[in-house]
């Protein structure tokens, strides 16, 4: 079996919609809407398909889109964002996936773009070609009954308010909000119009209904938006008389910790609900400590999240801030990518160069996404074999310059 990999032409959408959905275990069938709403919103330049030389059928799909990933110190680097990879069942280990993402990352270099970044489904798949885990997640279960707050609601303490809105309003004030909040959140992406639409109930896909949400909207005492909770939630009982029901986190974002304490609270104080589940939090989310007993909230989730790949080493170091200065000479191994080199940051002037200077670290590209964003301990991954010390202190050195102190965090899959 053979296949050829290139950019899908318009009339293939459907083919190529067919393959994803069957890759993705999501659908057998694909509608018109499905396809006018690819169409609609993707660059099909930036669409790739694996086609069976013999059927002619898709076999393989993958698609990128620009984006926007906020780094410490708050710029927003432009990234190649790498979305809706599958590749069917028949035609594994050919090569096909090799293939697209070596198109890809030329393009995305070609394009200017200084990272590339993805949610990996598979852990081991996408380090061979560059990619890091840079973010975790954590989700929480909170046992409201014993969570240690007065389940009657009152209105927050700092004069502010909480109001029910209907998702007219969540598309309203939602956008803006999220932008304040990815200004000052390293880790955060930026979400389009199709996110909001598809969010809100707008547009859904076939496979994928829309069902109906709540939101809860956080106002200041200044009358200005500073959180957003999207929930959902079951109707359990546990006899004819006992509502034991639980509500799950879509989203929840908040620019001020008395608005994410506040709309916690509120969601500990809905009647019927003895449980919430927070959805994807960063690892250090402020939630456990917020309740009077942080043990009521239990950790049922803990993973990698957001990967990043760095194409640009120059542009990239010198795009984030660090939290002390330094320098340091970093040797990259790239085999036939475009961040191999030797480059020198100097973390206090926020510059980084190429350079002929002895490397203090030796490490490889994926590595080198791992530390990027600051989540990621050089002297752990020196003790793992991921980062070699050439310098003595060097790791050391590397672990107060990257690291950061709040741990980056990414609320969107993509």
């Amino acid at each position: 079996m053979s296949a050829d990999v290139r950019p899908i032409a318009a009339s293939e959408l459907p083919d190529w919609l067919h393959a994803l959905n069957t890759g993705f275990l999501t659908a057998t069938r694909v509608t018109d809407s499905d396809v006018a709403q690819r169409a609609e919103y993707s660059d099909l330049a930036r669409i790739q398909g694996g086609f069976d030389k013999d059927t002619g059928r898709c076999v393989a799909a993958f698609r990128s889109f620009g984006q926007e990933l906020t780094v410490p110190g708050g710029a927003a680097v432009p990234c190649s964002a790498i979305s809706n990879v599958a590749v069917l069942p028949t035609h594994r280990r050919q090569g096909l996936l090799t293939r697209m993402m070596a198109a890809e990352l030329t393009a995305a270099r070609e394009r200017g773009d200084v990272l590339a970044t993805l949610i990996a489904a598979e852990y081991p798949i996408y380090g061979r070609y560059g990619f890091g885990p840079a973010t975790a997640v954590a989700e929480w279960e909170v046992d409201v009954p014993r969570t240690g707050l007065d389940r009657r609601w009152s209105a927050p303490a700092d004069g502010g308010r909480i109001d029910l809105v209907d998702a007219a309003e969540v598309r309203r004030v939602g956008p803006a909000l999220h932008e304040r909040l990815r200004a000052g959140t390293h880790g955060a992406v930026d979400r389009d119009a199709r996110w909001w639409n598809l969010t809100t109930g707008v547009e859904e896909m076939s496979h994928r209904p829309y069902k109906e949400k709540f939101h809860a909207v956080y106002w200041t005492a200044a009358g200005e938006v500073a959180g957003l909770a999207v929930y959902g939630a079951d109707d359990h009982w546990t006899d004819a008389k006992t509502p034991q029901n639980t509500v799950r986190v879509k989203d929840l974002i908040a620019v001020t910790p008395d608005a994410e304490r506040a709309l916690w609270h509120f969601l500990c104080s809905i009647d019927w609900v003895t449980r919430v589940r927070s959805g994807y939090r960063a690892p250090d989310d402020l939630l456990p400590q917020l309740l009077p007993d942080p043990r009521a909230a239990a950790l049922v989730t803990a993973a990698d999240f957001l990967w990043v790949r760095v194409l640009d080493v120059v542009r990239a170091l010198g795009a984030r801030t660090y939290a002390v200065p330094g320098v340091l000479v970093l040797e990259v191994t790239d085999p036939g990518g475009p961040a191999a080199g030797r480059y020198r940051l100097d973390a206090g002037a926020g510059t980084c160069s190429r350079t002929e200077e002895p490397a203090d670290l030796r490490l490889d590209a994926a590595a080198l996404g791992s530390l990027y964003l600051g989540d990621a301990s050089a002297v752990r991954l020196g003790a793992l074999g991921e980062v070699t010390e050439e310098r003595a202190g060097a790791l050391a050195l590397a672990d107060a310059v990257f690291r950061t102190a709040r741990r980056p965090w990414c609320p969107d899959v993509f």
